[in-house]
């Protein structure tokens, strides 16, 4: 069923009409036809079961049968503190944190990054990844559009997480402190979890102490070493199981 994100002003009396790019989406790429059912979000965790009225190419008139909490969605909130990789491996990253439950990214410049767009290409990046987001989360049914924010200075990444409810780096030298014990104690419903995974060269070791300053601790991702592209979608997976 497709599925549609709204805002939740735009109902009217059980009805939302769809213009532009959404009408465009429904009528053209997908052919839909009155009677068809869809599904909207309001992004905020609420679906809506709707049935189309009326569709043109310009415009379609959804009747909104029923709203339901979404299931798609994880009971905690998962903050992903990305450094920046080379090349297109942001997309990638984004695409499939979304599918695998993260709750916002957060690209940040490390040490060791060798990605360092100035002020008007990183904009233009973080545009792009914000619509990659969205897609995903269209295609994979989730009850949000994870958010991605501005590239930051590392110093600042650890700022917005230090007070988060449970706080992790990912570290290749780390050899006591394991990913499953770091979440096996989370019971709350609705826990923030940020973790932080570094670039191609991983983090520096006054990196790693700036973080625990901070009250970020340090874990282990295994004795495997993860690409970056792979690690913070491992982590993802293993919060999900």
């Amino acid at each position: 069923m497709p599925r549609i994100y709204i805002n939740e002003k735009e109902i009217t009396a059980a009805t939302v009409i769809l213009e532009g790019e959404r009408a465009v989406h429904l009528s053209r790429s997908l052919r839909m036809r009155v009677g068809e059912s869809v599904t909207l979000c309001n992004g905020e965790r609420v679906d809506y079961e709707g049935v189309i009225e009326n569709i043109s190419s310009t415009q379609v008139c959804v009747k909104i049968l029923r709203g339901e909490v979404s299931p798609a969605e994880p009971p905690y909130k998962a903050r992903l503190f990305m450094a920046l990789p080379k090349s297109d491996k942001m997309e990638m990253i984004v695409q499939k944190a979304v599918e695998t439950g993260v709750y916002e990214i957060v690209p940040f410049i490390s040490e060791r990054c060798i990605s360092r767009p100035d002020d008007s290409s990183g904009k233009k990046k973080v545009e792009r990844w914000c619509k990659i987001a969205e897609s995903a989360a269209e295609q994979c049914g989730r009850g949000i559009i994870p958010k991605v924010h501005g590239i930051v200075p590392y110093k600042t990444a650890l700022e917005m997480a230090k007070n988060d409810d449970v706080r992790f780096v990912c570290y290749e030298c780390e050899r006591e402190n394991s990913l499953a014990a770091k979440l096996g104690g989370i019971k709350n419903k609705e826990t923030v979890i940020s973790f932080f995974v570094g670039a191609e060269g991983g983090f520096s070791e006054n990196e790693v102490k700036l973080a625990e300053e901070c009250g970020i601790t340090r874990v282990t991702l295994g004795k495997r070493i993860l690409r970056c592209e792979t690690a913070p979608l491992f982590v993802l997976s293993v919060m999900s199981a």
